[in-house]
């Protein structure tokens, strides 16, 4: 008799623990509330998938879809969650909460990018595509801080890898291929630093390649703006062209 009133017992108080709402979706969607904040995501999926096959027109049915898009985040399936969250936005543009869906988006697609930038780096432009939106449409947002943060960093990361490619075929001697790179660079990268690298590169590639008139070119246009220590090798390098004319 203790047994079976210990076993009752047991069963009324797991029952208790069950959030409750007015109708089902609500409590499948507190349930799954509470099972992503315990980090028990294949449950809390679980109760997902419920309000959306059997309360589809529900209330929780749209909040439902941007917690899905959540938990994928928080399993770090950001490929997955980029997707999810894109799907929310094209769904619902006017939803309160899109600020943070399109921080969300380029977070998923930020997280994704690799470690080295010897890999691909297609995760951060679109990420900074995203952050970008953050800070342009959304700048009264709490994200937009961060969304700047995040977008210098992606772009020095992408700084850095063209200036690696273009600084490869310049070491490797292929001074056509190296000053496409440098000139791209002083295209696309604001950097002080990085803008005085590629003009005193594309003058030497230039120079390397026998291009006299075009050397002289670059020097009249870049020798003002590179750093002072470059200054006296391009000066060399003038000369040279000028005596190779």
């Amino acid at each position: 008799m203790k047994i079976t009133f210990l076993i009752l017992a047991l069963v009324l108080g797991c029952s208790s623990d069950k959030p409750k709402g007015r109708t089902e979706a609500e409590s499948l969607f507190k349930e799954a509330q509470e099972l992503m904040e315990s980090e028990r995501y294949i449950l809390a999926t679980e109760k997902l998938n419920l309000i959306k096959t059997q309360h589809p027109y529900s209330f929780y049915a749209t909040p439902a879809e941007l917690l899905q898009a959540d938990v994928l985040f928080l399993q770090e399936n950001y490929i997955e969650a980029a997707a999810a969250y894109l799907l929310f936005r094209d769904f619902h543009p006017k939803h309160e909460k899109i600020p943070f869906v399109v921080f969300r988006i380029a977070e998923s697609y930020f997280k994704q990018i690799p470690a080295t930038i010897d890999r691909d780096l297609e995760p951060a432009m679109e990420s900074i595509k995203y952050y970008e939106e953050v800070v342009q449409k959304y700048s009264t947002s709490s994200y937009k801080r961060k969304a700047g943060e995040r977008i210098r960093s992606a772009k020095k990361m992408l700084r850095e890898k063209d200036v690696y490619i273009a600084d490869f075929y310049f070491r490797t001697k292929e001074f056509s291929a190296a000053r496409y790179w440098y000139l791209d660079i002083l295209e696309s990268h604001r950097d002080q630093f990085t803008q005085s690298h590629a003009m005193v590169r594309t003058i030497l590639a230039t120079h390397a390649l026998k291009e006299w008139q075009p050397c002289l070119d670059y020097v009249e246009k870049y020798y003002d703006s590179v750093e002072k220590g470059a200054k006296k090798e391009i000066k060399l390098v003038k000369d040279n062209c000028i005596k190779k004319q």
